[in-house]
């Protein structure tokens, strides 16, 4: 931090009520000398599914989070399911080159094992997200330029 200027605990308040209401786990900003990270820990619940039989109609298994009684359960967005392609990192994610732009994929879309399905915008870099596999797009779990986290899964290949 530069000798001149001042430390500012209003800038360091500001940055935490970002980083709360925006989801984030940390933000870091800098200006010449002075340099400010705000980080909170975020506690998270594993829930292992085991996988049901094999039926011929059956319908696949969804993993579920537990709730507080009373409350209706949520299913997480195919985070357990086979074919779900995790976020490699946190950031923005974006489902077409351009605004103007057709997206790269489609529920329903064939694509091959290397296809970039969409991007992940981090630190003002664009990052392909590509197929790990081939097959077909059966789920998409994230909207044209919403926020993602790390392993959330993105879609569903099958």
């Amino acid at each position: 931090m530069a000798k001149n200027e001042p430390f500012d605990p209003e800038l360091v308040r500001e940055l935490a009520k970002m980083v709360a209401e925006t989801d984030l786990t940390e933000i870091e900003v800098e200006k010449g000398d002075l340099r400010i990270r705000v980080a909170r820990k975020i506690e998270q619940i594993a829930v292992q599914v085991a996988p049901a039989p094999l039926a011929a109609a059956a319908p696949s298994p969804v993993a579920v989070a537990a709730s507080a009684p009373g409350t209706p359960a949520v299913p997480a967005k195919g985070a357990a399911h086979p074919g779900a392609v995790p976020s490699p990192m946190v950031g923005t994610a974006y489902l077409r080159p351009s605004p103007e732009a057709k997206p790269f994929i489609d529920v329903g879309s064939k694509v091959a094992a290397g296809d970039r399905v969409l991007l992940i915008e981090a630190m003002k870099t664009f990052n392909d997200i590509v197929a790990p596999r081939a097959g077909t797009v059966t789920a998409i779990f994230v909207e044209d330029g919403t926020p993602v986290e790390f392993g959330e899964a993105l879609l569903v290949i099958e």
